[in-house]
């Protein structure tokens, strides 16, 4: 049984690269050596878009904490989560932000830091990974209600 879990870890891993890579890196710009992802075009989806998107982020560093990071670099994730779900909420300019602040590149990369160089650090305790889940879930349906309320607004604002 202990040979299942690098398996597992390993699988794990590859599930989020491609994961981050869909939400921020797989399509080419033409013409230049930039990509973008699907989260800033999941932006233009008024509602439903930025939800989805938050829920992909929140699932890296949910992850994430299974790997056993510790707190600062649990919480360093979920700062990158924050600014990327308030900012790119945002109408049109959170989805330019979308497209460079690339939140889930980032958080990918603090993972696979903590994997490849291990500190012996101490692994976020239990209280803390409850914290971080309802920050998650809180992060999540906040911005279903902030975009729930902007489609109230502009659909009130169309039909008069």
């Amino acid at each position: 049984m202990p040979q299942s879990q690098p398996v597992s870890r390993d699988a794990a891993l590859q599930r989020l690269r491609t994961i981050s890579h869909v939400m921020d890196n797989a399509i080419p710009i033409p013409g230049t050596t930039y990509r973008v992802g699907i989260d800033p075009l999941l932006g233009l989806l008024p509602g439903a878009g930025d939800v989805a998107g938050s829920a992909l982020s929140a699932y890296i560093i949910l992850e994430a904490a299974r790997f056993g990071l510790p707190r600062s670099t649990l919480t360093r994730m979920l700062v990158n989560l924050v600014l990327d779900s308030v900012f790119g909420s945002l109408p049109i300019i959170g989805d330019f932000f979308d497209a460079t602040w690339k939140a889930n590149s980032r958080n990918l990369a603090l993972l696979e830091a903590h994997v490849a160089h291990p500190r012996p650090q101490q692994r976020a305790d239990r209280a803390f990974l409850v914290v971080l889940v309802i920050a998650l879930v809180a992060i999540v349906l906040g911005v279903a209600t902030v975009a729930t309320l902007l489609v109230s607004l502009i659909w009130r604002a169309i039909n008069g």
